[in-house]
């Protein structure tokens, strides 16, 4: 659910026809300039989410929150912002909402003062039986703030009977479905964690002998952090003055990490789970040109996040690589009318063709993904309109058939383009010479796998096959050992 407050990238995306980004978290502990190099983390991590940004802060008595909507550097780079947030412990957040409206209530990290000391948390992922859980606690009585699913740990917390907040915050995620990565602060303690299939990522760093904690390693490089390693799936960190902990509150499972961390999401000078992102988009684009060839002049990405796996594929195919389209990184959301004419116009003011490198030739358009369609329908017509001979469509992942409920943000199964149409039908639809998408087993191979093992695949690729690896409890298909969050514990 959202409101009617845009944010700038979903005022660029006119029809809803990309993957929206997630959400970033970034923690550090013991640092003397801990608000601003949180800061500085969260501009690193802003892809993640532009809808709103926050810093929570303790200074060894008193917690000090931040949180604002828009991007990150509208609201966190003035030194009187960051001087009001003191102390040398601090964990961020930036959000694309996927639960909750973008509202000041839904802003993130969320705070509560509990019996055993302030605590706050920030969250990527989405819980799959937050409503069922939310439900529970309201008819026991607990009073929601916000209508975000990350306001339930804190709820979880408070009724936890264990003496030892650590103790609670284990008790607490126990009770959680679905995809999480988690940032929290107490008094004494940054703790980090991830769910049991480690489907959202995070990372620990070290600066100055100080931990992090962050999404993508690419917070790590922008304030000079060394990589440690990423947190386990499963695994709960306890940061400390006398160090970090380790933890396993979760029966062992195969790690499965979202695959379109590697597709769309990470930034592409990110390593993700040992794996740089960009060489990764690269593989699966020269993996697409061995399976889908095309006769052309010029390869052609569709900025910027088809950029490395054309790359992939012209150096693959032997073909020249050519930025046949100029993305506009400037259009802000006063230029954008509520007239169908100008939302016509809209994506000339966002991508322009390159006359010069497409007219009078054959081209092969390269994107890493495929949703609605209405975006490529338009970016094919401005390719003929530029003089393009032929216009090819080649996607660097497999057809998305299947809605996400674990923090990215498709449309409904009805509105992906793939789930409703055949290939032939889909090529018809955006208009071009001829489409492929690259293959399950490609794709598994482009990221150094031998193909995808139907009995344990290496990934969360549900979009794409419909297995979903976690419990569904909102939607009525229920885990079959979920624990009730009103039980005593054991």
């Amino acid at each position: 659910m959202h409101d009617a407050l845009p944010s700038a990238s979903r005022d660029l995306d006119l029809d809803g026809d990309t993957l929206r980004e997630e959400c970033g978290v970034f923690g550090i502990f013991g640092h003397p300039d801990a608000a601003a190099i949180t800061a500085l983390g969260l501009h690193a991590l802003q892809h993640r989410g532009q809808e709103a940004a926050g810093i929570v802060t303790f200074d060894g008595a008193r917690f000090h929150a931040e949180r604002k909507l828009g991007l990150v550097g509208d609201s966190f780079s003035s030194r009187e912002v960051i001087e009001r947030l003191t102390g040398a412990n601090a964990i961020g957040h930036v959000r694309y909402s996927t639960t909750g409206e973008t509202v000041m209530r839904n802003v993130q990290p969320l705070f509560a003062e509990l019996d055993a000391g302030g605590f706050a948390v920030a969250h990527n992922g989405n819980l799959t039986n937050g409503l069922t859980l939310r439900r529970e606690l309201i008819r026991e009585g607990a009073i929601c703030q916000s209508t975000t699913d990350t306001e339930v740990i804190l709820h979880l917390l408070a009724r936890s009977r264990k003496p030892r907040i650590v103790e609670r915050f284990l008790d607490a995620i126990r009770a959680l479905e679905g995809a999480f990565a988690l940032v929290c602060l107490s008094n004494k303690k940054l703790i980090g964690a991830r769910d049991p299939y480690g489907i959202r990522p995070l990372v620990i760093g070290e600066l100055d002998g100080r931990y992090i904690l962050a999404s993508e390693t690419c917070a790590l490089d922008i304030i000079g952090a060394r990589f440690v390693r990423d947190v386990e799936n499963g695994e709960v960190v306890v940061i400390t003055e006398g160090g970090i902990e380790s933890l396993r509150p979760f029966p062992a499972v195969p790690e499965r990490p979202c695959v379109f961390e590697y597709i769309y999401f990470a930034r592409p000078d990110s390593i993700v789970n040992g794996k740089s992102v960009y060489e990764a988009r690269k593989n699966l684009g020269a993996q697409l040109a061995a399976e889908s060839p095309a006769e052309v002049d010029v390869v052609v990405p569709v900025p910027d996040s088809g950029v490395p796996a054309a790359i992939g594929y012209a150096q693959a195919a032997c073909v020249p690589f050519e930025m046949g389209i100029i993305r506009n990184h400037y259009v802000g959301r006063t230029f954008i009318q509520p007239t169908q004419s100008v939302r016509e116009l809209g994506v000339r003011m966002k991508h322009s063709a390159n006359r010069g490198v497409i007219a009078g030739k054959r081209i092969v358009l390269i994107d890493d993904s495929l949703v609605r369609g209405t975006t490529s329908v338009k970016i094919v017509r401005m390719m003929r309109e530029a003089g393009a001979k032929e216009v090819h469509f080649r996607i660097a992942s497999p057809p998305i058939k299947h809605p996400d409920f674990y923090g990215i943000d498709t449309p409904e199964r009805e509105k992906l383009l793939a789930a409703t149409h055949d290939l032939e039908a889909m090529r018809a639809y955006i208009g071009a010479d001829s489409l492929a998408f690259l293959s399950i087993d490609g794709l598994y191979r482009a990221l150094g796998f031998a193909g995808r093992n139907a009995e344990r695949p290496q990934f969360t690729d549900h979009c794409f096959t419909g297995e979903y690896p976690t419990g569904l409890t909102d939607l009525g298909i229920e885990t079959p050992k979920r624990l009730s969050i009103l039980a005593e514990a054991d």
